[in-house]
C-alpha cells in the first residue's frame, strides 16, 4: 500500500455560480497542468451528498505518476464553498448540482475535453451527467456508487444485521440522536468504509463535515437528493464507462448491477482487499487501472 502523502503541487480557486438570481461560489484545486496537457483531465465528484474533496487526496498521485491532470472541488452547500441554509428543498436538485460541474469545466476551459469519476453518491451525480450525453466527457468512471436508494438501503440493512444492537439502534434513529447516530456511523464505517489502519484523518475530517458538532446537514439530508435513483436512465450513457466497488464495500455487488445491465460499454473490477475506498486501501493498484482505462 501507498504511503505517499498528498502532492503539494496544486493551485486552487473558487468560481462564481449564478443560481436562481444568486451568486453562489464554488471551491476547487487542479493538481497537475491544465495547459499543455498530455491525457484530458479528471474532474472528481464527492460523496455524501454533503461531504468535502479532502479525503479524496490519493487521486493525486494521477497526477503526479501519469501525468493525468485531475480537478478536485467542493460542492455546493459543503467544504469550502457556499454554504447555503434556509432554502425550500426543492432548491436542492442534481439539476442545481449539474449546473454547478458545468460552470466549473467552462470556467477551466475543459468542458471539450474531460473526464469524470463520481464516488459513492458521486457516482449518482456522475451518472446523471453522462445521461445528460455532454459533448466533452469522453470516458467515466462509477466508484462505490448505488444506481438507486432503495439498494443501498437493502445493502446497509444486510451489513447492519453482523452489527452489535446499539450500532442498529443508533442507525436506526438516525440525528434524532445524534451522538448514539455519530458513534453507529464511525462503528458502521471502521467496518464497511475503509479497512486502512490508521484511519486517514481526512476520511473522518470528511464524514466530520456532515456529522461531526460543527457539521451541516444541509445537502445530506435534502430528500430530492436522498431519493434519487438513475436506473431508468443508465441506458443513455454512451461513453466507456469503469464501475469500481470492494468486496467489503456497502455497496455490494447487487446494488451495482444495473450500471453493468444497462450501460452499454461498461467494465466492473471489484477490489479484494477493500471497502468503500479502494483509492485509500489498495492506492496503487486503483491508480494504476484508473491510469490504464483513461488513457486507452
Amino acid at each position: 500500500m501507498s504511503t505517499k502523502t498528498e502532492c503539494p503541487q496544486f493551485t486552487e480557486g473558487t468560481v462564481s455560480f449564478v443560481h436562481g438570481g444568486e451568486t453562489l461560489h464554488t471551491y476547487y484545486k487542479v493538481y497537475g497542468q491544465l495547459e499543455g496537457r498530455i491525457h484530458s483531465p479528471l474532474v472528481v465528484l464527492h460523496g455524501g451528498p454533503g461531504l468535502v474533496h479532502d479525503y479524496l487526496f490519493p487521486f493525486v498521485d494521477l497526477a503526479d505518476e501519469y501525468e493525468i491532470p485531475v480537478v478536485l472541488y467542493d460542492q455546493l452547500g459543503n467544504g469550502k464553498s457556499s454554504h447555503i441554509e434556509g432554502k425550500e428543498p426543492a432548491f436542492w436538485t442534481i439539476d442545481l448540482f449539474i449546473d454547478e460541474l458545468v460552470n466549473l469545466l467552462s470556467h477551466l476551459s475543459i468542458e471539450d475535453s474531460f473526464d469524470l469519476l463520481g464516488h459513492s453518491w458521486g457516482g449518482i451525480l456522475a451518472a446523471e451527467f453522462a445521461a445528460r450525453r455532454h459533448p466533452g466527457l469522453h470516458r467515466l468512471v462509477i466508484s462505490n456508487s448505488v444506481a438507486s436508494p432503495s439498494l443501498r438501503q437493502r445493502s446497509n440493512a444486510q451489513l447492519l444485521e453482523g452489527f452489535p444492537e446499539e450500532v442498529k439502534i443508533g442507525i436506526a434513529e438516525g440525528m434524532k440522536n445524534p451522538p448514539a447516530y455519530i458513534r453507529a456511523v464511525k462503528e458502521f464505517h471502521s467496518v464497511h468504509g475503509c479497512l486502512t489502519r490508521p484511519l486517514p484523518g481526512e476520511y473522518w475530517y470528511a464524514l466530520d463535515q456532515i456529522f461531526g458538532p460543527d457539521g451541516d446537514l444541509t445537502v445530506a439530508s435534502a430528500p430530492a437528493l436522498q431519493r434519487s435513483s438513475i436506473i431508468d436512465r443508465l441506458h443513455l450513457i454512451q461513453v466507456p464507462t469503469l464501475v469500481i466497488n470492494g468486496r467489503n464495500d456497502f455497496v455490494q455487488d447487487f446494488t451495482v448491477q444495473p450500471f453493468l445491465d444497462k450501460i452499454p460499454n461498461v467494465k466492473w473490477v471489484t477490489f479484494e482487499n477493500s471497502s468503500h475506498t479502494p483509492f485509500i486501501e489498495e492506492r496503487s493498484r486503483y491508480m494504476k487501472l484508473l491510469s490504464n482505462f483513461l488513457s486507452a
